[in-house]
């Protein structure tokens, strides 16, 4: 037994007007206004508001009503009719109601509540219309991802969680045992594994989680977050930032067009996501340090990394995405190829988002020469080289060009649903101070 009819199809106009259908759902809130009641229902894909008749509706179904509570699950059957005063256009004028489970003191009420009290109760709070508006939003940026890079001839693939090295750096690892080997890590990306995907297959894309054991308590940071990377052999520095672009306009444009409505319900301002088209604007790290010298508030420095101040300054400049590209070797991973016009410098490029949502994608041009890698390998003494041999085999064996980056998910969701804390993009966000529920 399956349901044969949900909310969205209502509002998707798959089934006319004055006829009689059956919903199972839960009550979302009620109001009696005397002759007349209203349940809000949820099935969990929208909310359709349903109307009992004191003297139309059974005296049975009346006393249904009145035992209901907030979050009791329940089938209701009636007639669907237009309502210009009814959310979403449509009501349910209820022939039968049938209470299938009660819930008592629900203790997520319409009164506000802290996050601290909403991130307790993770498991309910995503039963609220933001949190399904937001959760739906990522679920099509996720898909649209999927569908962008199925359309360009990528092929998915799996990068392991468990990696018996870093690929950022080693300060921000989760380390646990495996069996009777050495330490192994929680991945902190799939890039590293990615390129081997990319010399076995041209262009790949590794979507999965990634952990950072950073202390960071910043709106931006996740422990544990979802990360969408590319690889492409052949690709330049270039290549990368174009593939970027697409992506990001082709993402923007599939949530426009399929997730309006949640848009709406997060009093998303349209205009700004309709601004995302391309050519995104370029800065050169040396441009956007200018700027920063001039405007920053924290003594930025020409050479060091920005900052999420930083980042907002420059955002705060384009109404659209800005790249900001070549930034100096000494703040990138050994990985990243140095600029051949200037090695001070790396083929490396951050995406910025506008409106204060700083970086949601970071990448660049891989290093190809093993024995410039090797060499710069030397520089951490704290990572072991033997365990990147396997690594430094795709340059043994046909080495060639090859770009990609990471697009954090979590980040790209709160930009585009206007939400100012990452934590609300996940399901279940683990943060520093939070593991449970």
């Amino acid at each position: 037994m399956k349901p044969t009819l949900y909310v969205e199809d209502i509002f998707n106009h798959k089934h006319e007007e004055n006829s009689v259908i059956t919903l199972s759902g839960w009550v979302y809130s009620k109001r009696n206004n005397g002759k007349i009641k209203f349940i809000n229902l949820r099935d969990g894909t929208g909310t359709i508001q349903v109307v009992l008749i004191r003297d139309e509706s059974e005296q049975k179904h009346l006393d249904e009503f009145s035992k209901l509570n907030q979050e009791s699950s329940l089938t209701v059957t009636g007639k669907l009719v237009k309502s210009e005063q009814a959310p979403g256009g449509y009501e349910l004028l209820c022939h039968s109601l049938e209470e299938i489970s009660e819930s008592k003191n629900y203790p997520i009420t319409p009164k506000e509540h802290g996050p601290a009290f909403l991130l307790d109760r993770r498991h309910l709070w995503l039963r609220s219309k933001r949190q399904n508006a937001i959760l739906r939003i990522r679920s099509e940026v996720i898909f649209a991802a999927h569908e962008f890079f199925h359309k360009n001839g990528f092929i998915a693939f799996d990068a392991p969680i468990f990696t018996p090295n870093a690929c950022e750096g080693t300060t921000d690892l989760f380390e646990v045992n495996y069996f009777d080997e050495d330490k192994a890590y929680l991945s902190q990306s799939g890039q590293l594994y990615g390129e081997a995907g990319a010399t076995a297959f041209g262009k790949v894309y590794v979507f999965g989680p990634t952990f950072r054991a950073e202390k960071s308590k910043t709106r931006r940071h996740l422990t544990e977050f979802w990360m969408l990377e590319p690889e492409v052999a052949f690709m330049d520095l270039n290549g990368a930032m174009e593939l970027a672009e697409e992506m990001m306009e082709y993402i923007v444009s599939r949530v426009m067009q399929n997730k309006e409505r949640e848009l709406q319900a997060l009093d998303r301002d349209l205009d700004q996501l309709k601004k995302i088209k391309g050519p995104f604007p370029r800065l050169h790290y040396s441009e956007a340090a200018a700027i920063l010298e001039k405007e920053s508030q924290d003594q930025f420095k020409t050479g060091g990394d920005f900052g999420g101040g930083d980042e907002t300054i420059l955002a705060s400049k384009f109404d659209k995405p800005v790249f900001i590209h070549r930034f100096p070797s000494a703040i990138k991973a050994f990985y990243m190829k140095e600029d051949p016009e200037n090695p001070e410098f790396s083929l490396s490029v951050d995406l910025v988002a506008p409106e204060g949502y700083g970086e949601i994608i970071g990448g660049g041009q891989r290093e190809e020469d093993i024995k410039v890698l090797q060499q710069k390998l030397k520089n951490h003494p704290d990572i072991d080289p033997k365990v990147f041999e396997w690594y430094f085999d795709l340059r043994r064996f046909g080495s060639v060009p090859h770009s990609g980056f990471g697009l954090g998910i979590e980040r790209c969701v709160a930009w585009i649903c206007g939400t100012k804390h990452v934590r609300e993009c996940i399901p279940f966000p683990r943060m520093l101070s939070r593991l449970r529920p």
